[in-house]
């Protein structure tokens, strides 16, 4: 049986074990810029023996972003802060990787640190207010009384692919080792999969098969571009939570076609698309649409959601439920929390600290 301490080899790269950190928004960048918090943020986790490190949701686009203070590589002058850290990440260990993103109907928004602004809720800022005009699927607000997002038409589709494409190029060029495209949260490619948020009556919308068209089409073109021998994945919410919405049957059916695609792993999240979703948040909720997806569509999976206990992340990967467990608040709790798992688990061998920590610990 698998265990959370087995390396994991996809295309020409290993993972030193099955612990990886999810993308978590900073909202600390500067016109997209990377700045010195990153690198502490993300290199403490490199220390610390995580294996997989994917950076927060980088906007191909600055209409892309969820707030001005995004990370963003839509030109080339955010990629040097960028090979910073990711060669900062290699040197102790970790595979660097970068989540491309658009924020699509969801943009536009404050900083949760805003005072007066909540996760739970953060209106849209007008463009009168130094906001922007967000774009989607179709006219229809995160928020009920918002002001509508502005429909994509075909050829606005085809220039947000390509953007997809020239931001994977820089994040190469920054030393990313592992590409991830963001298709969960209720974000642009979430919103055409769902029939919540998707009423087009084009190719891009009504059946199952249109409304996964912008997802696959973008997947594929990344997948091209992006070398062969690096891996890819694709983060998805496995479900809205919502009758009617995108399903997890759903998402077995993406799978199956992401696989088919060249996809290596996919992340499996859920929820975020509508404000209204009732989520039966508890740890590990999620990690049984991990399991389901990799079992049904034949896919390798990541499974996130409050994985907090190094028994807990064990079980998953030796029960099969999923081949690789993602942190993110814990692990910002924590940075050394897969040193700490080797140690609990009996493994502290598994996980080799910089000298500097390691004789004095």
């Amino acid at each position: 049986m698998p265990d959370l301490f087995d390396t994991l080899t996809l295309r020409g790269v290993t993972l030193r074990n099955r612990i990886g950190v999810s993308p978590m928004c900073q909202y600390w960048s500067d016109d997209g810029k990377a700045s010195d918090w990153h690198l502490v943020h993300l290199g403490s986790f490199a220390i610390g023996g995580a294996a997989l490190i994917i950076a927060e949701a980088t906007a191909v686009e600055p209409r892309g972003r969820i707030s001005a203070r995004d990370a963003g590589l839509w030109n080339d002058q955010q990629i040097g802060p960028l090979r910073r850290t990711t060669n900062f990440m290699k040197q102790y260990g970790a595979v660097p990787g970068i989540q491309l993103a658009h924020a699509g109907r969801k943009a536009s928004t404050a900083p949760p640190y805003t005072p007066g602004t909540t996760r739970e809720n953060r209106r849209q800022i007008l463009p009168a207010d130094g906001g922007w005009t967000p774009l989607g699927p179709s006219a229809i607000p995160f928020y009920a009384g918002d002001p509508a997002p502005q429909a994509l038409t075909l050829a606005e589709i085809k220039s947000i692919q390509t953007l997809f494409v020239d931001s994977a190029a820089r994040a190469l060029e920054a030393g990313y080792q592992w590409l991830e495209m963001h298709g969960a949260h209720g974000y642009l490619a979430h919103s055409f999969l769902s029939p919540l948020s998707n009423q087009r009556t084009d190719a891009y919308g009504g059946s199952l098969e249109n409304r996964m068209r912008f997802t696959l089409e973008t997947a594929s073109l990344l997948r091209r571009a992006w070398p062969e021998h690096l891996p890819m994945s694709v983060r998805i919410s496995a479900t809205d939570w919502v009758d009617g919405g995108w399903s997890i049957e759903d998402s077995v059916a993406l799978g199956r076609k992401l696989k088919d695609l060249g996809i290596d792993i996919i992340s499996c999240s859920s929820g975020a698309l509508v404000e209204y979703a009732k989520i039966p948040v508890k740890p590990g909720f999620q990690v049984p649409l991990a399991e389901k997806v990799r079992r049904d569509a034949g896919i390798a999976t990541m499974a996130v959601g409050l994985i907090t206990q190094p028994r807990q992340a064990q079980d998953i990967i030796a029960h099969g439920q999923a081949d690789v467990v993602q942190l993110a608040r814990e692990m910002m709790r924590d940075p050394h929390w897969a040193y700490r798992a080797a140690v609990a688990l009996n493994q502290r061998a598994a996980v080799k600290l910089p000298q500097s920590y390691d004789y004095a610990i």
